[in-house]
């Protein structure tokens, strides 16, 4: 591992502190932009996810309606009843976006595909960098303002599904993340920069409660009037 690597899992709180849970949850508040252009109906009712931190697996409750929720694995996706009676499902999730661009309209289990991968991917952050399979490379700061912040460029395993194989993450003196960068590779590959702040300490590890991601222009610039997804989050709890 990296210098840079190793400050910034230590200042998130630590891999021996994060191996001693298998999950978190936390109350998620989502908006932007992109549901709209999806056709997915995304409202302000708080949520609860649920991410494995040690194997892929997340689920969002409810979904769709009060007594469904989620089942999401990089090879699989569900929604499915609080009693775990099927509602639908989807085997190999990620073929089932072939040919999509960002216009292109989504079904639920779509949607439910796309919140399980990106909130595991955000909720296990930075800590899925340790795991086996995945490549970290220093790279060049980002200059924001005055600040310059320290990036990672991770290879993602290959058996984890997220925004796209390589993205890069900035940090900042303090180690904790700043801002995210990737390409949706299953909404045509837009690029993205997303920007975390306002830290809280559940248990000892520290996680961000805002997340902003923005359209990212060719010269890798947030289109700052171009907000597609937000997400508020609160309530983290480590079991």
């Amino acid at each position: 591992m990296s210098d840079l690597l190793d400050k910034v899992l230590d200042a998130h709180g630590g891999v021996e502190r994060w191996n001693r849970f298998n999950t978190v949850k936390a109350t998620i508040v989502s908006g932007g932009e992109l549901w709209g252009i999806k056709g997915v109906v995304q409202d302000a009712t708080p949520r609860e996810m649920t991410v494995s931190l040690h194997q892929q697996r997340a689920s969002v409750t409810p979904f769709g309606n009060p007594d469904w929720r989620t089942a999401f694995r990089a090879d699989y996706i569900a929604i499915e009843t609080t009693q775990g009676a099927i509602v639908r499902e989807r085997l190999n999730p990620r073929e089932a976006f072939a040919g999509h661009d960002m216009d292109t309209p989504w079904d639920p289990l779509h949607r439910a595909y796309f919140s399980g991968y990106a909130m595991w991917t955000y909720l296990t952050t930075p800590f899925f960098m340790s795991m086996p399979g995945f490549k970290v490379t220093e790279i060049a700061p980002w200059q924001e303002g005055s600040e310059a912040w320290g990036g990672l460029r991770v290879e993602f395993a290959d058996d984890i599904a997220s925004h796209s194989r390589l993205q890069d993450f900035y940090f900042g003196d303090d180690g904790l993340l700043r801002r995210h960068d990737y390409h949706v590779d299953i909404a045509g590959g837009f690029a993205a920069a997303q920007y975390v702040s306002e830290y809280v300490e559940a248990q000892g590890l520290r996680f961000p409660t805002r997340r902003r991601a923005y359209l990212r222009d060719e010269k890798r610039q947030p289109l700052r009037e171009r907000l597609m997804v937000s997400i508020d989050l609160s309530d983290f709890l480590l079991s």
